[in-house]
């Protein structure tokens, strides 16, 4: 029973990293990557629909993106959803495909972008702390509930403890990380 809160904390806290790796592929690095267009809808027939289900959207070198839509006619459809997803860049339409020029990124977007790593680091951590939480939550039920004795519920908690401190030490490694990403020019 304890051993089942202890897998379900682990797989719930290591969900909340995969998030946390998710959301950093929104961030601007150094080199651009297609996923800052993760996100972006464009009109398909009336439909919102993704925008690499339209069209193929690939890096073509370390500052820009070019989207090359399957059907020519969603052209200006594409060029205005982009627009509308403000991304920091206005799209140019040679009437095949669009080219999305970023700007090498100065010193100060570097600096802007490591913080929103940071916020994104801390909203996981809050997320890892609410599943401490339940858990423990859960293991004083058990305790109140005679299923458990004193020393096990104390024995649980401080496992559910050590789970949690290292999830939030692995977020902050993955900060790091992206720190070093970020800031190297």
């Amino acid at each position: 029973m304890l051993e089942e809160l202890n897998a379900e904390t682990k797989d719930h806290m290591e969900k909340s990293i995969e998030a946390l790796k998710r959301d950093y592929k929104t961030l601007r690095t150094g080199k651009v990557t297609t996923s800052v267009l993760d996100g972006v809808k464009v009109d398909y027939y009336g439909t919102p629909t993704d925008l690499n289900q339209v069209g193929s959207v690939l890096a073509a070198d370390a500052t820009t993106i070019v989207v090359n839509p399957w059907e020519k006619n969603l052209l200006g459809d594409i060029e205005k959803a982009i627009q509308n997803a403000n991304i920091g860049v206005n799209p140019n339409n040679d009437g095949e495909v669009i080219k999305l020029f970023f700007p090498p990124m100065t010193v100060d977007q570097r600096k802007e972008s490591a913080k929103g790593a940071k916020v994104m680091t801390d909203n996981a951590k809050v997320a890892i702390r609410n599943i401490r939480k339940t858990a423990n939550d859960k293991i004083k039920a058990l305790h109140k509930d005679k299923e458990i004795t004193d020393d096990e519920s104390k024995k649980a908690q401080d496992e559910i403890q050590k789970i949690t401190d290292g999830f939030v030490a692995k977020a902050d490694d993955t900060l790091k990380a992206k720190e070093q990403e970020i800031l190297t020019v």
